[in-house]
């Protein structure tokens, strides 16, 4: 009995010995799950940074597109640019914009932009944009004419009809069409055209006055070189015949008294 009692209790012995092992292990293998559980947040950071829609910079668009080196001109001196980026960053309902190309401005008369005042610049970048966004198939439906920054009113009209392969523009001095989509997001919509958008507000004011017509030359009368040229024959007429009657008259009576005296 007693060589059973000692095997039994060396058993016993041996596996109070073994599940002190395993308790002493766990605690040391828990450190090396941690970093998994830890890395696991930072990995979807930057998914969720990209997630926003950045700011659109019009002028970065009209430069990667190029031949827009004069409206960006226009748009940094005016401090339109600034204009732009906060409204493309406030604004719920977008931008439109006409973009005129280099060639476009090209074709104004010599000096033209260095002729207007900051003002006139200002005003004259604001009247190419609608504020919001129009795609090419909702300017089917607009009504005219177009509220631009510049403003509305019979100083300046901007009106587009659309066509089913074309969109025309009329400002009442300019007429022209888009010739083709720069960029478009849903957001911001800018369009290239080849003229740029006259608002009568500057340009019919500036435009030249016409000529006045020239006085028609007066019609002389008839009774004046007449009159003038007559007259002094007249009169010599006249005073000859008073001298020859008063000769004859003079004559006539001498004859009679010669005629009594004889008697």
């Amino acid at each position: 009995m007693k060589p059973q009692y000692l095997l039994s209790s060396f058993s016993i012995f041996l596996l109070f010995l073994h599940c002190t092992n395993t308790f002493a292990q766990s605690p040391a293998a828990a450190p090396a799950q941690a970093p998994a559980v830890v890395a696991s947040p930072p990995a979807a950071t930057p998914t969720q940074a990209a997630a926003p829609h950045g700011i659109t910079n019009v002028t970065k668009i009209l430069e990667k597109a190029g031949h827009f080196t004069i409206l960006i001109r226009l748009l940094r001196s005016t401090q339109e640019e600034s204009h732009l980026f906060s409204a493309l960053n406030d604004s719920s309902t977008g931008l439109t914009i006409f973009a005129p190309t280099d060639s476009a401005f090209s074709e104004l008369k010599s000096g033209t932009l260095n002729t207007l005042s900051d003002g006139d610049k200002s005003e004259l970048v604001k009247f190419h944009v609608v504020p919001t966004f129009l795609s090419t198939s909702q300017f089917q439906t607009v009504s005219n004419p177009l509220g631009t920054w510049a403003g509305t009113g019979s100083r300046l009209p901007l009106n587009v009809t659309s066509y089913p392969n074309s969109v025309n523009i009329t400002t009442g001095l300019t007429n022209t069409s888009l010739s083709g989509t720069v960029y478009t997001d849903n957001h911001l919509a800018i369009y290239k055209i080849e003229k740029v958008l006259l608002p009568k507000d500057i340009f019919a004011s500036n435009a030249p006055a016409p000529a006045p017509a020239a006085p028609a030359p007066e019609k002389p009368t008839k009774a004046v070189p007449a009159v003038t040229v007559e007259s002094p024959a007249a009169s010599v007429d006249v005073s000859s015949a008073l001298i020859v009657t008063h000769n004859l008259v003079v004559g006539s009576v001498g004859l009679l008294a010669s005629a009594m005296f004889s008697l």
